[in-house]
């Protein structure tokens, strides 16, 4: 009886509560001899200009030994408290990036280091080269009208509303690039937060989640083509950032954006099968990493050399790879996954840029009611826009508010968009400013928290009360 009575205080949700609160003390506790290793190397990294043989490598090595302590224990946290991990990788470089606000310098090294944001811009290539290798080409064609339709309203209706907001809110001055920039980055669902939340609450299976998925992957591909267009426009813009759109350089972006996800297609079928066969001779267990990552690398530098972002041509490298695998192999195309072979170096890369979009938002900025203004209409607006998405569920029975709150977040594709416009200079100017850029990333985080327990209450609801059934 005794035995049964403890038992059953053990498994109460009372005696739940103080042993979760040991877990997190523990986990606390683990976490503090690591803060003092982020300190030393900070400190470290402050005061160490070259090394004993005149290199610059001991601050870059310092640097992103820091980074990646740091990203993991902000991970692990907001992991364990149902949230994505890229928030608190965020989270945590946007900390360690306005210490300095507070006197605390020592981390202040971080955003001068000159080799970081190379391998933040290696993470980001590798991010879209596993997205590319998580989708599959033939589920991308058969998703249907609906799934099409959801996809080009998720990406019109942000675009249009990001330029509209942008145009009312920022100063009169500001060139029309810079709204469709802000426009541009509210385009794309975060594929990635979108699936881990879904997988969270258990709801994979479902078809509002197919749905949402394919639309989601085809949203990304618009948006890349979007991004292709706006820089182009951006590249092309003149005498005082005047608004000279021409249908033809459009159309030539577009044809090029296009030009090159289909040439990939054709061209890896060049390529893949004498890679597949160096693979299957190879001995070393590392072959479908090292030839994996070399080709994604290539064509993340062909799509640049044609104008085209880095970014495409690596979630094209993935693309490719992924359906000729599945082609080549059929059944067997588990033995020769490159995805989880490059698994491990995009956990060590991948973090780098998140921590490092962080590292480049300005809490001070915030200091202003304008700024915090515009950050808060700007996920308001990142949210409703995508409710388009609502005219475009064509199929009977699917709850199609489900469909709208799962195209919500915009998390890693919405911070490359910012990333690219606040580095890519007109007239010697960032098309993006640091305040616009830090209210972009404050809606990126906005979006990726609302997700969540919004997809929760929306797979609540009964689909017929949408009318769709």
């Amino acid at each position: 009886m005794i035995g049964r009575q403890q038992e059953a205080r053990m498994t109460s949700p009372q005696s739940a509560l103080p042993h979760r609160t040991r877990q997190y003390r523990g986990l606390l506790r683990r976490c503090g001899f690591l803060v003092p290793a982020i300190v030393f190397g900070a400190w470290r990294l402050a005061g160490a200009q070259e090394g004993p043989h005149g290199g610059d490598m001991a601050p870059f090595l310092v640097s992103i030994a820091a980074v990646l302590i740091a990203a993991r224990i902000g991970g692990e946290l907001v992991e364990r408290c149902g949230q994505p991990a890229v928030l608190g990788e965020l989270l945590v470089g946007v900390i360690l990036g306005n210490l300095g606000l507070l006197g605390f310098e020592l981390f202040d090294a971080l955003k001068s280091d000159p080799f970081l944001p190379i391998a933040a811009e290696i993470g980001v290539i590798l991010l879209l080269f596993q997205v590319g290798l998580e989708c599959n080409l033939k589920e991308l064609l058969s998703v249907g009208a609906s799934a099409v339709s959801v996809a080009v309203l998720g990406v019109i209706a942000p675009v249009a509303l990001g330029y509209a907001v942008s145009s009312a809110f920022l100063p009169a001055d500001a060139a029309w690039y810079v709204h469709l920039f802000v426009g541009a980055t509210l385009a794309a669902t975060s594929v990635g937060i979108t699936a881990r939340v879904l997988r969270d609450i258990g709801r994979m299976d479902a078809p509002e989640s197919r749905l949402i998925l394919g639309a989601a992957v085809l949203d990304d591909i618009l948006g890349l083509i979007v991004l292709a267009i706006v820089l182009g426009l951006v590249g092309t813009a003149g005498n005082g950032g005047a608004l000279e759109i021409e249908v033809g350089p459009i159309f030539l972006i577009v044809g090029r954006a296009a030009g090159f996800l289909g040439g990939s297609l054709l061209f890896g079928r060049m390529v893949i099968l004498p890679l597949m066969r160096l693979v299957r001779q190879a001995r070393s267990q590392s072959a479908p990493a090292v030839l994996g990552v070399a080709y994604c690398f290539l064509m993340a530098a062909l799509a640049d050399y044609i104008g085209l972002a880095d970014i495409v041509g690596a979630f094209a490298a993935g693309l490719v790879l992924s359906e000729e695998i599945t082609r080549l192999f059929g059944e067997q195309r588990e033995r020769y996954r490159i995805d989880a072979a490059i698994a491990p170096i995009g956990a060590v890369f991948v973090p780098v840029f998140f921590v490092h979009m962080g590292l480049r938002v300005d809490v001070a900025s915030f200091a202003s009611l304008d700024v915090l203004f515009f950050a808060g209409v700007l996920s308001v607006a990142a949210i409703v826009s995508k409710q388009a998405c609502l005219l475009g569920v064509f199929k009977r029975g699917l709850n199609r508010w489900v469909v709208g709150v799962g195209m919500i977040p915009r998390g890693e594709v919405g911070l490359i968009f910012a990333s690219i416009g606040h580095t890519v200079l007109v007239a010697g100017t960032p098309v993006l400013s640091d305040n616009t850029f830090s209210a972009i990333v404050a809606m990126v985080m906005l979006t990726t928290l609302v997700t969540p327990p919004l997809l929760k209450a929306a797979f609540a609801e009964p689909s017929a009360a949408n009318g769709n059934s």
